[in-house]
């Protein structure tokens, strides 16, 4: 039993003084970044804290629409979202994954589903009883194991539900939405909680002479707005982090080469899809994801293999509704800030860096940060402890997601471009190429217990893009074959059975938007 202190025996940590507390947070920037940062903060620390964000309306912002992963829920509860008020405000419809088109080679199709496959059965984990059956004769593809996958197919939705035996607890989702109507709703929020917004552009970032800590911001009108902590989220011009603090930036782009997108939304389908669909093209590949209202478009591509006129013409021609306006082109590389916290600025955004919307990571991306900075809040002199293990832990969320993206390219046949030739060619990170190893040789997914995609992912990304596991977990080898081979068919049958049984996405999304009106 652990002893308990007492006075004299040891000494006891003061608490800090009220007065070393940071009591001033200024935002620079609004955006999706800038507005979940501070309805974060607001609803957190509420009197704690004044909260001041700097924004001009003469800037744009990056958002086109949004595609989530299933994460976004921890934000939208931490910050008091009602599901039925932010699926109405922002246009949103469910995601149940994302669709990949022509990317292992053209012609090729597969789901990467939110969710689990198969069902939790003692022993060993789910993909090596499949892996087994298989070994053993039993042809049932990796997709009809996954519920999610089936219900996108057939343009259906449910939620989560139930214990472990109900297969209804096998699925995950997240949401389509507009990225600028989530912006206002969290704006509307945020001051309703006592944020201050304050319309204008940065001019001057005045600074301690000592410390080099960000004392205050002026603005053109001469507005000066004094801080003890300044959280960056000016975008990719990142104006306090790099401009001001000069984290650096490390380049990513010889493993992710596309660097520029085109963005249109259309005139929304007939129907609205729960998933997000990814088509690779010549030199990149196409998002489609269904809001209510609309439909949004884009063209991400390396701008060394496609003009942006190219680029243009190439979306505009493949849209599968009419066109809402001029297609927007985006200017972007791949690749992070290792210091994305320096001094007493924070980065959270693109600000931080940035990787491209393929496994729709931008949002989480911008909770990660945040997650941590609340997790890890300073005090006024801005522990450089705290600057480093938040560093260290955003970095090992960049890098592994980064790891996760290079393998849709690199794993790839039948398509001759130069783009898609370089990818196949090129040298991968090493903590990628030891997981595709590990997995060719054992079917096992080596990841750590903090990682954002877990075995599903992998498991859907590996298959889809035609990376064969030769074996599996020893364990499984226990399993009679016969009985296993009938587990694993039952829950492909239960999938099958269970489908056609659950709402189409519209009613769902309907019945949804209509809880507690």
């Amino acid at each position: 039993m652990q002893k308990q202190s007492v006075a004299g025996d040891m000494a006891v940590p003061h608490a800090p003084e009220q007065g070393q507390r940071v009591r001033q947070v200024v935002i620079l920037g609004g955006g999706t970044a800038g507005w979940m940062t501070a309805a974060a903060l607001s609803g957190t620390f509420r009197n704690a804290l004044r909260i001041t964000l700097l924004e001009s309306e003469e800037i744009g912002t990056v958002g086109v629409g949004e595609a989530t992963i299933p994460t976004i829920h921890w934000f939208n509860d931490l910050v008091g979202l009602d599901e039925a008020a932010f699926l109405r405000a922002t246009k949103a419809t469910f995601k149940l994954g994302i669709e990949f088109v022509d990317w292992a080679a053209p012609g090729s199709r597969y789901f990467h589903p939110f969710g689990s496959y198969g069902v939790t059965l003692p022993g060993v984990p789910f993909h090596h009883r499949w892996l087994k059956a298989q070994a053993d004769g039993l042809n049932i593809p990796l997709t009809d194991l996954s519920l999610a996958a089936r219900l996108a197919a057939e343009g259906r939705f449910a939620k989560p539900e139930g214990g472990r035996q109900s297969i209804l607890s096998t699925l995950g989702y997240a949401y389509h939405f507009d990225a600028a109507l989530y912006g206002r709703h969290l704006r509307n929020i945020a001051e309703s909680a006592g944020v201050v917004r304050v319309e204008g552009k940065l001019r001057d970032v005045h600074r301690d002479s000592e410390t080099g800590f960000v004392t205050a911001l002026s603005t053109e009108r001469g507005e000066r707005l004094a801080g003890d902590l300044f959280v960056d989220c000016s975008g990719f011009r990142a104006l306090l982090i790099d401009g001001v603090m000069g984290a650096g930036f490390e380049d990513w782009s010889h493993w992710l080469p596309c660097d520029r997108a085109v963005a249109v939304p259309s005139a929304r389908a007939a129907a609205t899809t729960p998933f997000t669909r990814s088509t690779a093209l010549g030199a990149g590949w196409q998002w489609r994801i269904p809001l209510q209202h609309r439909t949004g478009n884009g063209y991400v591509y390396a701008s060394r293999y496609l003009s942006d006129d190219e680029a243009a013409a190439t979306l505009l021609g493949r849209l599968d509704g009419e066109a809402l306006g001029e297609p927007r082109l985006l200017r972007f590389k791949a690749g992070a800030r290792r210091r994305p916290w320096k001094g007493n600025v924070i980065a959270i955004g693109l600000s931080s860096g940035f990787l491209e919307p393929l496994e729709s990571t931008s949002i989480h991306l911008i909770q990660s940060g945040i997650a941590k900075l609340l997790a890890l809040f300073p005090d006024r002199d801005c522990d450089p402890a705290l600057a480093d293990r938040f560093n260290r832990l955003f970095m090992a969320d960049m890098d592994t997601i980064k790891d996760f993206l290079i393998l849709h390219y690199h794993a790839t046949s039948g398509r001759p471009e130069p783009l898609w030739s370089h990818c196949r060619d090129m040298t991968l990170p090493d903590s990628l190429a030891l997981r595709e190893e590990h997995y060719r040789r054992s079917g096992r997914l080596m990841l750590d217990a903090d990682e954002l995609f877990r075995e599903a992912s992998w498991l859907a990304v590996l298959n889809g893009q035609g990376i064969r596991a030769k074996g599996y977990n020893p364990v499984a080898d226990v399993l009679d074959p016969a009985t296993n081979r009938a587990q694993v068919e039952q829950v492909a049958q239960v999938i099958a059975r269970a489908a056609p049984t659950l709402p189409l996405h519209e009613d769902a999304l309907a019945r949804a938007m209509d809880a507690a009106r």
